[in-house]
């Protein structure tokens, strides 16, 4: 018997991607003597060839592996595929003896770039059709599209092509020239200066090169928010919801006009695509699908509303059923001129309502709950299907108080508290965020009126051989929503299984696992508020307290007096609030104030060590790791930790001919980027792995040098640090004060008065 698509040779396009691999694997394991080339774009160092390798170990080939054995499936993939390395964007020379080309490669996003979306899903089809043009084959080509190319509209939507009059050449131009036209605009001085003021005022503290990073950093995603709204609003003048459907629509038009014109084509249209219902196993999935990351943020509790039409049909489709019918097309070559067009969905025949979508989804979670971050059981919301508008004023309301709470909070001193706080925060302004996207791009989705007609593509599985319709056909009829989603698509969607079983935050605590010992390894440690409780204020008001009674009183009224000043100095840049308090200390004798340090400072500072803090640094040396203080602290009031460090960079004060200070300082303070670039310049020098030493401070100020290691830790952080710490998932940690500090509540007044 005489099996469909015997013999041929097929060109896949897209072959890594999600329906790529799944159609690669169906010929693999289904049709034995089809040979298949594949388009593959090699990724750094990694040739197209060793990609193609590593993919078919991964789970989508795991059942045909295991019935041809390892060995021979490494044979069948070196007689059977050939790796043919390029991209959409210069496509190589394609070989002149084939009979499919099933185009599958795009960029599925709603929200690229427009310049970015053209490139992939009209620049690629234009590339591609002139290569098998110049290659003298006459293939069948199955060009992939979707479904939604059909654009804002209400009714049933026809297996025909796009009536529209839109010159993708015209918009294809465009949108090439698009970058350079946001790019311009970017550097407009006025938004220049913007960036800049933004950037100083958020990352002033860290230095300057994080406020230039940061200046450009705001520029870059100027560039890119212009060229998304460039994207979703030329796709809603001319009546699609976005770019990814507006660019997949004049796709289709490339392939009509540059090779369905006078060959064979067929187009095929899935709808939303999601986990296997069958083949290569119920559930199979690669990353995150349309759906998923709204499932996944509902269960997660971070949508407590959605702007959704109850009675909206939401057209999934498993992802083996568009196999399979890719396949069926492929096999059903039209005349030339006369392209076939099918529609793989399920709403017209087996139609699923969000409304029914939203129960199973919340019976499925009220039954499988996942934990939050402190494992505790996430109870989720019950939705009411507002009016859109609703949504939105609710949203920006919500935003607008997150907003300025920030502002309010970044003021407030570092504490317990205030990071608790901070904490809440952060995960409202996540959930907003989230809550934003998600409305904004799938809100078209969802309250969407059109129906697909599948009357082709229900033809063409019909006219399957009976044997044949359970392993290769796509009849949605058969599909229970219920179980499909609750005991298939759901457990499997990548993420929830593992946050059933983990309650693991995104701030982690430091390991209690032994370190590995390393000699080449390098642990950092800042002072004031990482290895000790008391702030620099604290610690020079004391040294001025001790100058004897007498001068108590005034030394007293002077540093109380400062102490705003002071504050506002440290809260600014380190580096001018100790330039501004040293400058209490000129004339002040550099030996005297040593004596003073060893014999009535010295037992304070040691007392404020943190226990923690004192475990941690024994644990460095006991793994041989490398212990270093780094402070702008001047050295004289550090030289007491000198037992705990291998060694101790601090700062030093100016000394005139008669051995006192001048009030000035000898180099500039070692803080902030002036501490990074020390410790990149010492690792050079002592040969320290920076990429597996530890580093831990308190202050967004520290952000520079922390960044420099491979292991830091924010240490009762500021809330900024909170903040940074947090987005780059770094551990968080709160080390305490062993004693209470005899001058608590001298300091408590001076801050009271600040």
């Amino acid at each position: 018997m005489t099996l469909p698509l015997d013999g041929a040779h097929i060109l896949i396009t897209g072959a890594t991607g999600f329906v790529g691999q799944a159609v690669l694997e169906k010929l693999l394991s289904a049709y034995p003597t089809t040979t298949v080339t594949v388009l593959v774009r090699p990724r750094g160092q990694i040739s197209g060839e060793d990609r193609i390798k590593r993919l078919i170990r991964k789970p989508v080939f795991a059942s045909w592996r295991e019935s041809v054995g390892d060995e021979a499936a490494d044979r069948e993939l070196a007689r059977r595929v050939n790796v043919l390395e390029g991209d959409l964007g210069d496509v190589p020379d394609l070989p002149g003896d084939l009979d499919v080309v099933v185009h599958s490669a795009s960029t599925v996003s709603f929200d690229l770039p427009i310049n970015e979306a053209f490139a992939s899903n009209v620049g690629g089809p234009v590339g591609l059709y002139e290569k098998i043009h110049a290659s003298g084959s006459d293939p069948h080509v199955v060009h992939v599209s979707t479904c939604y190319v059909a654009g804002l509209r209400k009714g049933v939507s026809e297996e025909t092509s796009l009536e529209h009059e839109v010159d993708w050449r015209v918009e294809l131009d465009s949108a090439r020239a698009s970058l350079d036209r946001a790019e311009q605009d970017s550097r407009n001085p006025r938004r220049l200066a913007a960036f800049l003021s933004t950037a100083t005022a958020e990352h002033g503290r860290a230095g300057a090169q994080a406020v230039s990073e940061a200046a450009e950093e705001a520029r870059n995603s100027f560039v890119r928010e212009s060229l998304v709204d460039a994207g979703r609003n030329r796709a809603r003048t001319l009546g699609w919801p976005d770019v990814y459907t507006f660019t997949k629509a004049l796709g289709e038009r490339v392939a009509e006009t540059s090779w369905g014109a006078e060959h064979r084509l067929s187009v095929v249209r899935p709808t939303i695509i999601e986990s296997a219902f069958r083949h290569p196993y119920p559930g199979w999935i690669d990353g995150f699908k349309v759906a998923d990351p709204l499932i996944a943020a509902y269960g997660r509790g971070m949508l407590p509303e959605f702007p959704a039409v109850a009675d909206s049909i939401l057209d999934v489709i498993p992802v083996d059923f568009v196999v399979n019918a890719i396949l069926a097309a492929a096999a059903t070559p039209p005349e030339p001129s006369a392209p076939n067009y099918y529609q793989v969905g399920s709403g017209l025949t087996n139609p699923l309502r969000f409304g029914r979508l939203y129960e199973l989804v919340r019976e499925y979670f009220e039954a499988n709950p996942l934990s939050d971050a402190e494992g505790v059981v996430v109870k989720v919301p019950r939705w009411t299907f507002p009016h859109g508008p609703a949504v939105e004023r609710s949203i920006t309301r919500r935003e607008q108080l997150v907003k300025s709470a920030d502002r309010v909070l970044r003021r407030l001193p570092a504490s317990d508290r205030t990071r608790s706080w901070s904490s809440t925060l952060y995960k409202a302004g996540r959930d907003l965020r989230t809550l934003r996207k998600f409305t904004d791009l799938y809100q078209p989705y969802t309250q969407t009126e059109v129906i697909f007609d599948d009357r082709n593509t229900r033809t063409l599985h019909d006219a399957l051989p009976e044997d044949r319709k359970v392993e290769h056909g796509f009849d949605v009829a058969e599909i229970d929503w219920q179980v499909y989603l609750q005991d298939v698509h759901i457990p499997n969607v990548p993420g929830l299984l593992r946050e059933r079983r983990s309650s693991s935050s995104g701030v982690q605590p430091v390991s209690a696992a032994a370190l590995p010992r390393r000699e080449d390894v390098v642990a950092v440690f800042d002072l004031q508020r990482t290895i000790a409780r008391s702030t620099p204020v604290e610690h020079l008001l004391w040294a001025e307290l001790q100058g004897g009674v007498r001068r108590w009183p005034g030394a007293m009224v002077g540093a109380v007096a400062s102490a705003p000043t002071y504050l506002t100095a440290d809260r600014r840049d380190r580096g001018e609030f100790i330039r501004r308090v040293m400058r209490r200390y000129a004339g002040r004798s550099e030996q005297e104030m040593r004596d003073l340090v060893a014999e009535r400072l010295a037992p304070s500072l040691r007392a404020n060590l943190h226990a923690e803090a004192l475990a941690r640094i024994a644990e460095h040396r006991a793994a041989g790791h490398r212990t270093v203080l780094v402070t702008g602290e001047i050295d004289v009031f550090v030289e007491p930790l000198g037992d705990l460090f291998d060694h101790i960079v601090a700062g030093k004060m100016d000394v005139d001919d008669e051995g006192n200070w001048t009030g000035h300082l000898a180099v500039s303070p070692l803080v902030g980027e002036a501490r990074a670039a020390w410790l990149v310049r010492a690792a050079r020098e002592h040969g320290w792995d920076l990429s597996s030493s530890f580093a831990y401070g308190d202050a967004y100020a520290d952000r520079a040098w922390l960044d420099q290691v491979g292991n830091p830790t924010a240490v009762n952080p500021d809330t900024d640090l909170y903040a940074y710490a947090r987005a780059k998932r770094w551990p968080v940690v709160t080390w305490s004060r062993t004693a209470e500090s005899r001058l608590a509540p001298v300091w408590r007044a001076v801050r009271g008065r600040a």
